[in-house]
């Protein structure tokens, strides 16, 4: 599975993000030319290499008018300009004309994002993007999301960010997106509306729910953009998993720290899908071997991953068998209410474990019997591939030949 894993050791920002997957793109001078022609106006996106601790990478330099935004989040400047702290009609009544700020509005930026040349899923994310963040700025200030107004020079190189990132995932195209947990920094951030604790209250909430952490780093290492792309994108935030890594990006923030300042994103394959299974046990000592067969059918036609049974000794020497059926851990209230209609037993044990599957994929072949579709599964190294039983089996009906005979000629 093409997975594209995010570290944030040093939190995340708009700009950050973009360029740690730059590093991952084919053709990265290609890509910014493109995304300099979409018409977000006034707004020139470079690339320059960038050192940290030694270590070099990419920072991504977005420039409006001409001019760079210092005060903007870019990991992470003393002022916090960002979406975050914006005037509203609430505190500011002369902007219920809505006249120069209204394309600053939420609805102002859908409009922008609607007459942009890039794909409908690269609008549909972004959109959601800014969503995230107009929603969190309208709970934390008190104001209806309309109410918000976005900074505007600021305003445009985030948007910028947004438009970069969502591109870029577009063209990666990784299956799965995973983060770590999230560094937000500590001490305190200057905004429009006075000072505020580090993480800022809108990233706080972007952040609900999200494993974050905070150590002896001052500063804003997490901005409310770079929360609400990951929030929006990363589908966990874990340790990285078992992964062989084919490419690895690093996306600069503007500030020095002691510790490097960079998104790292590893881009790679995970070969293992781990997952949970539930196995729900019950032992029977009262049926006929008919009636577990007709429980476990209806098992299986419910939804189960598996369903199996093993001859036991049970007291007084009777003789029983255990009927193990294995499913999803969502399935399991399904399961067990099966489980009590078509079985005599009063108890059923539940067991939870962590189940590693290899990968399958289906292909047909064309064959002298006809299309036959063939299993391939593969990872850890391995790979195995045969043919589907029941086309096997159809075969074997229509032709009145043996299976052994079929597989041997296939």
């Amino acid at each position: 599975m093409r997975t594209l894993y995010l570290e944030c050791n040093m939190g995340a920002a708009g700009d950050m993000l973009m360029a740690a997957l730059l590093e991952l793109h084919e053709n990265p001078d290609d890509f910014l030319n493109r995304l300099n022609a979409v018409g977000i106006s006034k707004v020139c996106v470079t690339a320059e290499p960038s050192v940290k601790c030694g270590i070099t990478g990419t920072r991504v330099v977005v420039k409006v008018d001409g001019q760079e935004e210092v005060s903007h989040d870019h990991n992470h400047a003393h002022h916090h300009h960002d979406h975050g702290h914006h005037e509203h009609t609430h505190d500011h009544p002369h902007h219920h004309e809505h006249k120069e700020h209204s394309h600053n509005s939420y609805h102002g930026i859908e409009h922008r994002i609607g007459h942009l040349h890039v794909s409908d899923t690269v609008k549909q994310n972004a959109l959601a993007v800014y969503k995230r963040i107009a929603d969190a700025e309208s709970q934390v200030h008190g104001v209806t999301v309309d109410q918000i107004h976005f900074h505007e020079v600021g305003e445009m190189d985030a948007l910028a960010d947004i438009i970069g990132v969502c591109m870029l995932m577009e063209e990666l195209a990784p299956d799965q997106i995973l983060a770590s947990p999230i560094h937000v920094g500590s001490g305190y951030v200057q905004c429009s509306h006075g000072i505020l604790p580090v993480p800022a209250p809108a990233t706080a909430l972007l952040l609900q729910g999200v494993p974050i952490y905070s150590d002896q780093t001052k500063g804003e290492l997490c901005t409310p953009t770079g929360a609400a792309l990951l929030t929006h994108f990363a589908s966990a935030f874990c340790g990285m998993p078992v992964m062989t890594v084919s490419k690895i990006g690093y996306g600069m923030g503007t500030r020095d720290f002691e510790r490097a300042n960079c998104v790292r994103a590893f881009l790679g394959e995970v070969d293992t899908v781990e997952e949970q299974v539930a196995e729900l046990v019950c032992n029977l000592d009262d049926m006929t071997a008919e009636a577990v067969a007709f429980a476990g059918e209806a098992l299986l036609t419910a939804g189960a991953l598996d369903v199996y049974t093993t001859p036991i000794g049970m007291k007084k020497g009777r003789a029983g068998v255990s009927l193990t059926c294995m499913c999803k851990p969502s399935d399991k209230d399904q399961m067990l209410a099966l489980l009590f209609k078509h079985t005599t037993t009063l108890g059923v044990r539940e067991y939870v474990s962590r189940r590693h599957t290899l990968r399958k994929e289906y292909t047909q072949i064309e064959t002298k019997f006809g299309m036959v579709r063939m299993k391939t599964s593969y990872g850890f190294g391995v790979k195995k591939s045969k043919p589907e039983y029941e086309d096997i089996a159809r075969i074997a009906r229509e032709t009145g030949r043996s299976i052994q005979d079929i597989l041997s000629e296939l």
